[in-house]
């Protein structure tokens, strides 16, 4: 019920606050072993990601990109400034379960297979086995690995492992997403379906930061966008306002033939202006290139590499969880318990009857035993006639076995002494002559 209560409250902190990132003259200054400053990696930049936005942080190699990250994440610790994430720091534990991070190299376990990997994730976030399963089964279909679920990780291409990445960084249905060059390695398939995706979870309000070298993929998914440049923001704005050019004008219409586009030419003149191209607008390269894989796929050409996807997982939720939520969560804990509990009960049930019979016969064998040597524990009682050792000696000779003298012990001894009274007195008397 604290748990409940717990993650309620983190929910309704993070709907409140409308900054997911903020980040106030952020600096990251490296040092070298004489604590003398060797690198500003990140130099005095704010940055602002509003929830459920996507958000692209641009810039070459060395600009500062993956250490604003990792200062986000709370990996490295800022030289100055203040960052703040979901509402608190970054070092709070509490908000790490509210987060997805695909980093630019894929740190997987390469012996485990792609349902392994994924079950290892969710074990992290204490999540139950048939939650679990339905959220690995759900992910694996959406980055179209469900056909390789079994080769181990370090076989995959890295496109495929990207993909296992990425669907690593949403097992835990986040509220940020980090992903740092998440299209490198992948084949342009993969890249429209990244991209494709990631506007489908801006869409069920998400929050992304999307870091990313190639500017055509940040182009055409994200809301505004960061461009660094030696440690420090060189400009920031939505994609429109960072690409309009507001000095040119461009009009589409169906195709005109020459006499048209001169009359067209003459009324421009006339105003002034003068048409500086004219030309056949084209599609792009990776639109040809997804329309022949397409319909290759149509014609059920097969391929031994990753599918192209399927639907997004549907336990990534567009909302916050609720009491309805928490109540599902746990209907499958209690599911869960009742199955692991069948298992025990046929370990306690089934063992039992042979071991049952086998001490049923073990008491047989030790009853035969004991009836076998009945006459060895009555062996003892032997001193039992030490009142008349004199008498016995004589009699011993004329017994036929031991075990004779020991089943009537009590009343044989007094026969003999009554039938030899008178060779004892004939043996006494002769002494006394």
């Amino acid at each position: 019920m604290t748990s409940a209560m717990t993650s309620q409250n983190q929910a309704q902190a993070v709907e409140n606050s409308h900054d997911v990132i903020r980040c106030i003259g952020l600096t990251k200054i490296f040092k070298d072993f004489w604590m003398r400053n060797r690198v500003r990696a990140v130099d005095s930049i704010s940055i602002n990601v509003q929830r459920g936005e996507l958000f692209g942080l641009l810039g070459p190699n060395g600009s500062g990109k993956s250490t604003t990250i990792k200062m986000i994440l709370g990996l490295l610790h800022p030289t100055s400034g203040r960052i703040s994430v979901l509402g608190k720091r970054p070092e709070d534990v509490a908000i790490k379960k509210m987060i997805g991070y695909l980093p630019e190299e894929s740190y997987l376990y390469r012996f485990l297979n792609a349902r392994e990997t994924l079950d290892y994730y969710a074990r992290l976030f204490f999540q139950n086995r048939l939650q679990r399963k339905r959220r690995v089964d759900m992910l694996l279909e959406m980055v179209g690995l469900e056909a390789v679920q079994r080769r181990p990780v370090g076989e995959y291409s890295k496109g495929m492992q990207r993909r296992i990445g990425l669907a690593q960084a949403l097992i835990n249905d986040p509220h940020l997403l980090i992903l740092d060059e998440p299209t490198t390695g992948l084949d342009p398939i993969g890249t429209r379906q990244i991209k494709d995706l990631l506007l489908e979870l801006k869409s069920r309000g998400k929050t992304i930061l999307l870091c990313s070298h190639l500017l055509s993929d940040v182009e055409d998914v994200c809301d505004r966008v960061s461009i660094m440049y030696g440690g420090k923001v060189r400009q920031e704005g939505t994609v429109d306002e960072l690409l309009t050019k507001q000095e040119a004008t461009t009009l589409e219409v169906p195709g005109l033939d020459d006499q048209t586009i001169e009359e067209i030419r003459q009324v421009l003149a006339a105003k002034g202006y003068d048409i500086s191209r004219v030309d056949h607008p084209r599609q792009k390269l990776e639109s040809l290139f997804l329309d022949i894989v397409h319909q290759a796929q149509v014609e059920g050409i097969e391929t031994s590499g990753a599918r192209a996807g399927g639907r997004i997982a549907e336990f990534l939720s567009s909302e916050l969880p609720t009491a309805s939520s928490e109540s599902e969560v746990s209907r499958e804990q209690v599911l869960d318990d009742l199955v692991k509990s069948k298992p025990v009960e046929k370990v306690q049930v089934q063992p039992d009857q042979p071991q049952a019979a086998s001490v049923d016969k073990a008491k047989a064998d030790d009853d035969v035993l004991a009836s076998l040597t009945q006459t060895k524990p009555t062996s003892p009682p032997q001193p039992k006639p030490q009142a008349e050792p004199e008498a016995q000696s004589p009699v011993e000779p004329d017994q036929p076995s031991s075990e004779q003298v020991d089943t009537p012990v009590p009343t044989q001894p007094k026969k003999p002494v009554a039938g030899d009274q008178s060779v004892l007195d004939d043996l006494l008397g002769g002494k006394k002559d």
